[in-house]
C-alpha cells in the first residue's frame, strides 16, 4: 500500500500547509516587533494614560515601530513600557507625544526623533521628554480659560456702558470724559449758532482776500517777488564764500577797511557804535521773532514745495505763525452745477455735475496759534488755506522736532502729515517725512532743508555788517 496516496496522509499534509500559512500571516500583520526580530525595551511616565491600551501601536513619523507592552501605576503616575524595534534610533534628546487618533478619544504614542548624535537610551531606559498633545481635557481646560477671560471683558464693558455702571475702570473713565466733553460742547454752542456762522464767514472772507493778494501774477505782484526770493537761496553758498574771502583780507589788514579795523583807535570807536546799536536793538528781546524759509522735494510729483513763514513769540508759553506755501500740485476747487433741458429752468430732479479744477498758480496761506507745554507744542488754525490742528515734540536738547498735522477735511477725508526736523547747525536744518498718509493715491514722502533766523541771528548779522 502506497502511503503517499492514502487519504490520511493527504489530510495531514493539507492541515500542516494551512497552519504554516496562518503562522506566517500572523507574524506579518502583528504589531509586536518581537515577532519580527531583535527589539529593545524603553519606558516613560505620564500623568494621564486614558485612551491608551495595551498592545496598541507605537509610531514614529506615522509608521509603526513598536507596541505598548505594559501599562502600570508607579508613584502616582502611569508607567508605559514599550517594545521598540532595535534598529530605531532613540537618544536622550528624543521625546514622546500622545496624539489623538480621532474625536472619539483613541490615542497612540508617537516617538519624535531627536539629535542622532546624542547619547542613546540604554535597554529599559526612560524617555524623559513627554508631551500630551492628545488630551481633550487639556483642550477643554484652555477653552474654559479663554471663555472666562471673554466673560470678564464682557462684564467690564457692560458695567462701564450702563448708566449706573462702575466708571472707575479705564473704559469707564474714557466714556465719562466723552460724556462730559459732549455736554460742554453742547452748552458752549447752545444759542451761538449764528455767531459761529458769522465767524466762519469772516474767516472765509479773510482767506479770500489773502488769496487774491498773494496770487497776483503781475511783475510787481507778491508771487513774482517770492519766486525771486526763493531763487536767491541758490546763491547763498557763493555769497558766503565771498564773505569769507573779504573777512580774511580784513583780518590781515589789507585794504582801507582792514586798516581801519586793525587800528586801535578806530576799533574803540566802532565798539562804542556797536554798543549803541545793541542798546537800540535790545528792546527786540521782549518779542522773539523767527523767520523760516525752506523747500521740500516731493517724491510722488518729482517737484519742489517751498515755504516761508514768520513766527512771533511774545512769551515762552505761546507764539503766532504766519506763512505762505507754494505747492507745485496747485489748489483743487470743486464746483457743482445743475444741468437742465426744461424750458422753465432747472428742477429738483435735474442731474448735478461735479467738476474739479486745479489751479497751479495759487499760493496757500498758513495762520496758526500755538501753546507750549515743556517739550510739547499744540497748535491750531489755518494750515495751507484749510482748518487744521498740529502737535510738535522736541527731544535730544531740542535738536530734533517731531511734528504731526491734520487738516483739509473734505468729503470724509482728512490730510495727515508727519515729519522730523534736525537742527545740525544753528539756523540750518534738515526736514523729512510723509504727506497725505491717509490717502493711497496721493501719499508722498518728502525731504528738504531750510534756514531759520531768530532775533539773535539778526542782531549778529547787523553787527557783522556794521
Amino acid at each position: 500500500m502506497n502511503l503517499l496516496r492514502t487519504t490520511e496522509f493527504r489530510v495531514g499534509l493539507l492541515v500542516t500547509v494551512v497552519v504554516t500559512l496562518l503562522a506566517v500571516m500572523v507574524v506579518q500583520v502583528s504589531e509586536d516587533p518581537s515577532l519580527h526580530g531583535s527589539t529593545r525595551n524603553v519606558w516613560f511616565a505620564l500623568d494621564d494614560a486614558s485612551g491608551l491600551v495595551k498592545n496598541s501601536q507605537v509610531k514614529m513619523a506615522g509608521i509603526g515601530v513598536g507596541v505598548i507592552k505594559k501599562i502600570s501605576l508607579q508613584d502616582g503616575h502611569a508607567r508605559l513600557d514599550l517594545v521598540i524595534r532595535k534598529d530605531i534610533p532613540i537618544t536622550k534628546s528624543s521625546s514622546i507625544e500622545i496624539r489623538a487618533n480621532g474625536i472619539l478619544g483613541d490615542k497612540h504614542v508617537e516617538i519624535i526623533g531627536g539629535d542622532p548624535t546624542a547619547e542613546a537610551i540604554p535597554e529599559n531606559g526612560q524617555i524623559e521628554i513627554v508631551r500630551n498633545n492628545g488630551s481633550l481635557d487639556e483642550v477643554m481646560k484652555k477653552v474654559g480659560n479663554v471663555t472666562d477671560s471673554l466673560n470678564d471683558v464682557a462684564v467690564a464693558l457692560k458695567s462701564a456702558t450702563t448708566g449706573d455702571g462702575d466708571r472707575s475702570t479705564t473704559i469707564g473713565r474714557i466714556l465719562s470724559n466723552i460724556d462730559i466733553l459732549s455736554q460742554d460742547l453742547a452748552d458752549f454752542t447752545h444759542g451761538k449758532k449764528d455767531k459761529l456762522e458769522k465767524i466762519v464767514d469772516n474767516l472765509h472772507a479773510t482767506t479770500t482776500t489773502i488769496n487774491d493778494l498773494v496770487n497776483d501774477e503781475s511783475d510787481e505782484g507778491f508771487k513774482s517777488g517770492w519766486s525771486s526770493a526763493v531763487s536767491s537761496l541758490h546763491r547763498i553758498d557763493r555769497s558766503l564764500t565771498n564773505v569769507e574771502e573779504i573777512t580774511e583780507k580784513v583780518n590781515s589788514g589789507k585794504g582801507t577797511l582792514g586798516k581801519l579795523v586793525n587800528d586801535e583807535e578806530t576799533v574803540t570807536e566802532i565798539n562804542r557804535a556797536v554798543a549803541g546799536v545793541n542798546q537800540f536793538l535790545g528792546g527786540a528781546n521782549k518779542l522773539q521773532t523767527n523767520i523760516d524759509v525752506h523747500s521740500e522735494y516731493l517724491s510722488d510729483a518729482n517737484l519742489f514745495k517751498s515755504y516761508a513763514s514768520i513766527r512771533l513769540q511774545p512769551g515762552l508759553d505761546r507764539y503766532y505763525e504766519l506763512g505762505i506755501v507754494m505747492d507745485p500740485k496747485g489748489v483743487v476747487e470743486t464746483t457743482q452745477t445743475q444741468t437742465t433741458t426744461a424750458p422753465n429752468g432747472p428742477t429738483a430732479n435735474d442731474p448735478t455735475v461735479t467738476e474739479k479744477k486745479t489751479y497751479q498758480n495759487r499760493v496757500k496761506f498758513t495762520a496758526l496759534y500755538a501753546m507750549n507745554f515743556y517739550d510739547f507744542t499744540i497748535k491750531g488754525g489755518l494750515i495751507e488755506s484749510s482748518g487744521g490742528v498740529g502737535l510738535d515734540y522736541y527731544f535730544l536738547r531740542r535738536k530734533f522736532r517731531f511734528s504731526f498735522e491734520a487738516f483739509d477735511v473734505k468729503d470724509s477725508n482728512i490730510r495727515l502729515r508727519s515729519g522730523l526736523k534736525y537742527n545740525f547747525i544753528r539756523g540750518l536744518y534738515l526736514i523729512g517725512g510723509a504727506d497725505d498718509m491717509a490717502s493711497q493715491k496721493n501719499f508722498s514722502s518728502y525731504l528738504g532743508a531750510g534756514l531759520d533766523l531768530s532775533n539773535e541771528d539778526l542782531k549778529s548779522l547787523v553787527s557783522f555788517i556794521f
